[in-house]
């Protein structure tokens, strides 16, 4: 046992530590702040409290607990909301109220639930690290598998079918001349990686529903992304989006260090939203983090871990799994402000010298692996960043860019002409593209890479066109430069603006995308042909197909598809 020699903030200084050790969790003084040694120098520990320490003195003692800052893993983590330390905050307001009283202890997982625990492997049966021994129905979309804990490997000596809490015994695991009873719960150090057997390419798609994410710049499962932008740009809207339609099996989201509204938003929204392929409740497969940026800094700089840790439990029973982390800038944030109360020298605008390293450790902990027990899962990782006053240049947003593969860069002029998403289609890129183009070709339309290159190719031109037309005006232009300006117009709006409110245009299928791209890029052609038959500009614009493409987003699949047909057919007709 220690005792507090100085109180800064978050931070604590205790002496008396020897033969604690580095990340090792600690009670701090008489309430028993939950806290985490981040340095030691002889005896003294630094240790950063996560809960508020006004009233701390020097004197007061403080606990190690023998063990470093874990999670909780077992039935009852989906459907739950967190904070950053992993205490479930609606069990909180159901015993203390509407705030998170100092030294409060409340179990992550409900331990008094019964949980039907049905066996998958019998008496006498070889298991080791990873491997299923059983499943319980967590939620009706979602089976929990039971799996051997890390450091017992042998033969299944005793096996029960029945009810159980997560704390009982459901197995038993002869090794050697001992044995280990095994509850469906399990704990695990969060910033330590779970093990995996090997690590997979990037050959799937993320489907995400959204047009310009999947059409032009694609996430792969198990990838890494970025998605940086100014105040009002719509970052938080476009990770909803993510989480709401993405075809991944479990969703953690993390609201890292967001102001309490916009996480209040979230929060009543999700809970009522509905899983577009079963029709029930989206968090029957969701788990949330909330550290909102009036709770302690330090929780959120754990709240990151934490999340990243929940996702590698659901990844090794075999589900893909997408994470939002809403915002990195914030947990780096701080990372600086913990970092200035340790008197460490100072990096770039005065972020830690490791904020690079930190953001790589983060972001490497996604992946498509082959896990210990044969299945395939997957973390693909969904960042937000918040750069001040949308300075792509600032040290979170270069260090981010190193490590993730793509980046979807928010424009303030896009937001403030009420282009949404505000994804600038010039700046943004994906180096999963080339990768995932087979995939494309195979599951959609074997057309789908050349529409995607050729669309892009007429909004670069645009971007040129647009310069000249700045310059000498619309009418300089020959008629198939303009007709390329009004085609690239029809991309922009009809087909890259996207209303994440309407119930219909909110979700875009691959097939529907694919549909809306051919219909614009033949309609192109159409009108070039015209052209040469010799219409002028604005009579080819006036015609009622134009109108008719303009609307085809708000149309359901089988209205839309029998637009899709009747158009292409008249314009392969005319």
């Amino acid at each position: 046992m220690g005792n507090i020699i100085r109180v800064t903030g978050s931070a604590v200084e205790a002496d008396g530590m020897r033969g604690n050790t580095m990340y090792e969790m600690v009670h701090v003084g008489r309430e028993g702040l939950l806290g985490e040694i981040i340095r030691l120098e002889g005896d003294t520990a630094f240790i950063q409290v996560y809960e508020e320490t006004a009233g701390l003195t020097p004197g007061e003692p403080v606990r190690g607990t023998g063990k470093p800052l874990s999670v909780e893993l077992g039935p009852g983590i989906l459907r739950s909301i967190y904070d950053g330390i992993q205490r479930p905050l609606e069990i909180i307001r159901g015993e203390h109220g509407d705030f998170i009283l100092r030294g409060i202890t409340v179990p992550s997982i409900d331990k008094k639930v019964k949980w039907h625990f049905v066996p998958r492997v019998k008496k006498g049966d070889e298991v080791k690290h990873g491997d299923v021994l059983g499943t319980v129905q967590e939620t009706r979309l979602i089976e929990h598998r039971i799996m051997v804990p890390k450091g017992i490997a042998g033969k299944v000596q005793k096996i029960e079918k029945g009810g159980f809490r997560v704390e009982d015994a459901v197995c038993a695991i002869q090794s050697g001349g001992k044995v280990h009873k095994v509850p469906m719960m399990q704990t695990w150090p969060i910033r330590k990686p779970r093990p995996v057997d090997e690590k997979l390419g990037p050959e799937i798609p993320l489907l995400t529903g959204q047009r310009i994410f999947d059409t032009f710049f694609p996430l792969a499962k198990g990838g890494t992304s970025a998605i940086p932008g100014g105040f009002g740009t719509g970052k938080t809207v476009s990770q909803h989006q993510l989480a709401k339609w993405s075809d991944a099996s479990i969703i953690v989201y993390v609201g890292c260090g967001e102001r309490g509204n916009e996480m209040t938003e979230v929060l009543q929204e999700f809970p009522h939203l509905k899983d577009p392929k079963s029709g029930l409740p989206l968090m029957e497969r969701t788990t949330m983090i909330a550290n909102t940026s009036n709770m302690p800094v330090a929780a959120r700089e754990a709240s990151i871990y934490t999340g990243i840790t929940l996702a590698e439990y659901y990844r090794d029973m075999g589900y893909d799994v997408a994470l939002m982390a809403d915002s990195t800038s914030r947990w780096a944030e701080a990372m600086r402000e913990m970092s200035s109360k340790l008197e460490e020298i100072p990096g770039e605008e005065g972020y830690p010298a490791y904020l690079a390293s930190r953001l790589a450790d983060f972001y490497e902990r996604s992946g498509r692996v082959k896990n210990l027990n044969g299945s395939t899962g997957s973390i693909s990782v969904i960042g937000a960043v918040s750069p001040p006053g949308g300075d792509f240049s600032e040290p979170v947003t270069q260090n981010t860019l190193k490590v993730t593969r793509v980046f979807w860069a928010l424009d303030t002029t896009l937001a403030d002409r009420r282009h949404f998403p505000s994804i600038n289609w010039l700046t943004s890129y994906s180096l999963y593209t080339n990768k995932l183009g087979d995939w494309f070709r195979e599951n959609v339309n074997r057309e789908w890479p050349h529409l995607r290159g050729k669309a892009m190719s007429l909004l670069q031109k645009e971007s040129e066109l647009r310069e000249i037309v700045q310059l000498v005006g619309p009418d300089a232009l020959p008629v198939s430069e303009r007709v390329i300006l009004e085609v690239a117009r029809m991309l922009r709006e009809d087909f890259l603006q996207q209303n994440a409110y309407h119930k219909v245009d909110s979700y875009c299928s691959a097939d529907k995308q694919f549909k809306m791209l051919h219909i614009i890029l033949e309609f192109h052609k159409y009108a070039n042909k015209l052209i040469n038959s010799g219409k002028t500009v604005k009579e080819i614009m006036d015609m009622d197909m134009v109108t008719e493409i303009s609307r085809m987003k708000h149309l359901a699949e089988k209205e839309f598809n029998q637009m899709y047909t009747r158009t292409i057919e008249k314009m392969k007709g005319g």
